[in-house]
């Protein structure tokens, strides 16, 4: 049988708005088959070159036609049009089904790069599974062949969190499809798929269109992250030819696959989080790379003995046969052009080099339809007599190991594959009995019509999600003058989170005028961006959400000059989370730079998670509230490093213990608890009761970072102390106490130097050893709440470790901390000279907390009753008595700089009070030299008494003045000859 490579695409979109919006830069290059990549933090390096069997470039030298087809702008354009990679890949996919092999295309890409672009398409702009499945009817159409018939069905799946849902069917089953494994050729499939008969391109359009909204429904119903779900829709082509020997069927299985975004385990896994392992969201990708990786190798010749891991996922026990086995596959690797998006990618392009190593072996799926139904009886008898025998018992893999519970749970899941077998084949063998006809017949009666009327004059509500593809696919039209939503006996049903019972209530004004009412004073509805007080108006384009993810447009036709003159031409799901972004007070714009465009995604992908989360967490009672905040690096790390993290701040509403997390944890703890959700809607309600270490919302109390105190450090940099009360400041800038600290230039033994060792020059200090000491004092904390324990750390300069204080403050708010530290450098170099002048040392302080037992009034209060106690008196605090003290690392800074400012100006009076009694005692004198010599010494020197000599009664010995520059033995004997001269006058 031969052997086939599997067939790999790359394409690359272009710049969205926001990229372009940022100035963002290209990161790839194509010549011919070949893809290169360049890292945008190493420019000048040789870029990584990669060689597909196409290497499509979509991402500029093209132009809209009338029509709004695009096409390449010129004949010289490498522009791949949709059309361009339909000819090169789609057809042949046709081809191959037609000769009776089973075809397989599916698209790989992180989210956003432009799968289903390539898959669906966009508009009139069509992907190749429109065009694949128009293109069929067309050759069935022309080839006309009397000998010859057709028969066509579909299927559409997706697969989410490991569970199969049957997109063709409305009603979806606690757990998702069940998938059995074929007994004889080893197969998986999922039990109950609907497979439906279609007739023309337009039954698989109607069908595609009404599995769209249902996957759409489900996903904003079950708190689904649409970009985390793998959708397969599934083509089966038969060619029944009657000749002389009868009637011969050749089957293909044309499966079309668009898989979830390809993120990294590094982007969304869950670095350090102690339930690592505790969700399924990215199972099936993960093991997808297990399994190419290992079909990769088996490819290349190797002799060592593998095991293939397609049984360790949903997605790859239905692809087993795409990727392994009797199919010609095509994979379409999607790519982003930006430099943000370099590492996702580089892994794409990685994983499809792989995949190009694979080779299937393909044979034509041919057989006599008498033989076919043979073979089905035969296997039905087999299999119903292992049943009645018991002897496929000796078929199971029974390890040492298992015990006989789970013996008998294996021995019941093989007799109840064997079961779903035999109904399988007894209902092909029924359907072989049915004409084509009366199944085309009985699947357009059985088809539901949509109750909506799609009148454009009238005004209606569209769906926003995530992914483009699912907008506006969910349409509410308003045929009344009042329009109730809610959870149940409404016009419009939600169902979903904080969506109520009696939700909202919408009511015509006036002529093609409504206004938006909350049913409930609980209900939770947000219009562009802010919480509805009361009702509001409804213009043309506003943006609704109802509860925590429902996202509608509200559009009227008849009232479109009524819209803001600065909305864009199609409201987006970005755009309304952007708005919901700026009304919670994160400032969000264009010309951003990349640290900042990739904070701008952080948050706009975070925010409907948190929403979701703090949504469960009401649900199931659990006393948590998320919220997302930005933390200086410098605050975070203890650096000097400049930037803000993106974290997420969980609060316990009893006792108020708070726990910072980065977004990867947070991302994974959300799926594990959207999944538990999930669990406890399906009705095991143990999810109540589970043990803390289970539950996702649980963490071990932890220090939390109270805030810093910055100490700059330019007084060193004139070998100056510095001593003062430090703010520390929180992340909002609020002041959360002080920490008292001292700096004092000293002697590699510890001993403070005093002023007398003033530079004026900071450069003196370069080549020179140097010692100085870091004394902490004392620290005053402000909330009584962090009574329990402080500690401090920091770290000097390059250092590695923290050096870190005992807890301090226990069971009060201010303690002396009295410790000190010495650091000696053995020789100023520049960067320390720079460290000095214009950095700091970053204290951290933290805060212990404990796992104490909250006024047990609080618990007859649930999650919700404590957040809107909260709310109300955040509400009555609005202009507060007592204003908040607020600071920033800059007062530290000022102070340092003030007090730096003082000595020098202090020190420079006292030269000049040292040179007027000089010119005073040297009035009668006429020996300029010597004057001379005494007045430049005294004002060229950096750091001595300036002692006055007042009388010639001062002794030799009292005069005290260290030079830079003058040799004490010298400026010793010029003294002492000066006051000789002064007794002789």
């Amino acid at each position: 049988m031969p052997e086939e490579s599997i067939k790999v695409a790359v394409r690359l979109r272009p710049f969205n708005q926001r990229e372009k919006d940022r100035n963002a830069k290209l990161i790839i290059k194509m010549e011919g088959k070949s893809t290169f990549i360049t890292d945008p933090k190493a420019p000048y390096d040789e870029p990584k070159q990669f060689s597909f069997d196409y290497s499509y470039w979509s991402h500029d030298g093209f132009v809209e036609l009338p029509s709004g087809i695009l096409e390449a702008d010129n004949s010289l354009s490498p522009y791949a049009s949709q059309q361009k990679v339909f000819d090169d890949l789609g057809r042949d996919v046709l081809k191959n089904a037609f000769d009776g092999f089973n075809c397989s295309l599916f698209a790989y890409g992180q989210t956003g790069s432009g799968k289903s672009y390539s898959m669906i398409g966009y508009g009139v702009n069509r992907g190749i599974v429109p065009i694949v499945c128009d293109e069929l009817f067309h050759e069935i159409q022309n080839a006309k062949s009397p000998s010859t018939r057709y028969e066509i069905c579909l299927s559409m799946m997706e697969i989410y969190n490991e569970q199969v849902r049957d997109l063709l069917n409305k009603e979806f089953p606690k757990g998702g499809l069940v998938i059995h494994q074929h007994p004889t050729s080893g197969h998986f499939y999922p039990q109950g798929l609907r497979i439906v008969p279609v007739g023309t391109y337009n039954d698989i359009e109607r069908r595609v269109t009404e599995g769209t909204e249902n996957r759409t429904i489900a996903a904003t119903n079950m708190n689904a992250t649409s970009s985390r779900a793998h959708t397969v829709v599934t083509i089966y082509f038969d060619q029944i030819i009657k000749d002389d020997r009868g009637e011969t069927k050749k089957t293909s299985v044309i499966n079309l696959v668009d898989l979830a975004g390809s993120e990294r385990s590094s982007s969304t896994g869950a670095t350090g989080d102690r339930l690592k392992e505790g969700t399924n969201i990215n199972k099936s990708l993960s093991t997808l790379g297990n399994v190419i990786a290992a079909l990769a190798e088996m490819s290349s010749g190797t002799k060592r003995k593998l095991v293939v891991p397609y049984r360790e996922s949903v997605l790859t026990k239905l692809l087993q046969n795409a990727l392994g086995g009797n199919s010609k596959t095509v994979m379409i690797a999607a790519l982003s052009p930006t430099d943000v998006s370099h590492d996702e990618t580089l892994s794409t392009l990685r994983f499809a080099d792989r995949v190009k190593r694979i080779k299937n072996t393909v044979v034509v799926n041919e057989n006599p339809i008498e033989k076919l139904i043979r073979e089905l009886k035969a296997e039905n008898e087999r299999l119903r007599l292992l049943i009645d025998t018991g002897k496929y018992n000796l078929q199971l893999d029974i390890l040492p190991s298992m015990t006989n519970q789970d013996i008998e749970a294996m021995r019941k899941k093989v007799e109840e594959e064997i079961l779903s077998q035999i109904q399988v084949n007894q209902q092909m063998l029924q359907s072989s009995k049915t004409s084509w006809d009366l199944k085309l017949k009985n699947a357009q009666l059985n088809e539901k019509k949509s109750s909506q009327q799609s009148d454009k004059k009238v005004p209606y509500l569209a769906n926003l999600n995530e992914d483009p593809m699912l907008s506006y696919i969910i349409l509410h039209y308003f045929n009344t003058d009042t329009i109730t939503i809610g959870s149940r006996n409404s016009t419009i049903c939600l169902t979903g989170l904080n969506i109520l019972e009696k939700h909202a209530t919408i009511r015509a004004i006036d002529s093609c005028k409504y206004e938006l009412i909350a049913a409930e004073p609980g209900a939770k509805i947000k219009v562009n961006g802010y919480n509805l007080n009361g009702s509001a108006q409804l213009r043309h384009k506003d943006r609704i959400l109802f509860g925590a993810n429902h996202v509608y447009v509200y559009l009227c036709p008849s009232n479109e000059k009524e819209a803001l003159p600065d909305l864009p031409s199609v409201i987006s799901w970005e755009f309304a989370q952007k708005e919901i972004a700026k009304a919670k007070g994160y400032s969000l714009g264009n010309n951003l730079t990349v640290e900042q465009e990739e904070i701008q995604e952080k948050i706009l992908s975070l925010l409907p998670l948190l929403s979701e989360v703090n949504a469960i967490s009401e649900e199931l009672n659990k006393y948590r509230t998320f919220e997302i905040v930005l933390m200086p690096i410098s605050s975070w790390e203890g650096t000097a490093a400049k930037g803000s993290k993106v974290l997420i701040k969980m609060r316990n509403l009893l006792n108020q213990n708070v726990w910072y997390w980065d977004d990867a944890r947070f991302i994974n703890r959300s799926y594990i608890i959207k999944e538990h959700y999930q669990k406890f809607l399906d009705g095991d309600e143990e999810i109540l009761y589970m043990s803390k270490d289970d539950d996702p919302f649980w963490e071990p109390v932890e220090e939390v970072l109270l805030g810093t105190a910055n100490v700059f450090l330019q007084s060193l940099a004139y070998s100056l102390d510095f001593s003062d009360e430090i703010c520390i400041v929180d992340y909002k800038g609020s002041e959360q106490g002080r920490l008292s600290i001292n700096l004092s230039p000293c002697s590699s033994s510890g001993k403070v130097l005093n002023d007398e060792q003033f530079i004026d020059q900071p450069e003196e200090l370069l080549n020179q050893p140097f010692s100085f000491k870091i004394t902490m004092r004392y620290i005053e904390i402000s909330d009584e709440r962090h009574n329990k324990g402080i500690r401090i750390r920091y770290k000097i300069f390059n250092e590695s470790e923290f050096t870190e204080t005992n807890v301090i403050c226990r069971h009060a708010v201010c303690a002396n901390v009295k410790q000190s530290r010495i650091i000696t450098v053995p020789s100023i170099d520049e960067d320390w000279l720079n460290f000095f002048q214009n950095s700091s040392v970053i204290f951290q302080i933290f805060a212990l907390q404990e796992e104490s037992k909250p006024n047990t009034g609080l618990f007859k209060m649930t999650t919700r009753d404590l957040k809107r106690m909260e709310q109300k008196q955040d509400n009555t605090n609005l202009i507060p008595v007592v204003q908040p003290n607020f600071a920033s690392p800059s007062d530290s800074k000022l102070k340092s700089e003030l007090t730096l400012l003082q000595k020098k100006y202090n020190r420079l009076e006292q030269k000049e009070k040292r040179i007027q009694q000089l010119c005073h005692e040297w009035e009668n004198n006429h020996d300029f030299q010597k004057f001379y010599k005494l007045l430049s010494a005294i004002s060229f020197s950096s750091g001595t008494k300036l002692k006055a000599s007042t009388t010639a009664a001062n002794k030799d010995a009292n005069v005290d003045v260290y030079l830079f520059g003058i040799e004490e033995q010298e400026y010793a004997e010029d003294i002492e000859q000066s006051n000789a001269d002064k007794r002789k006058y």
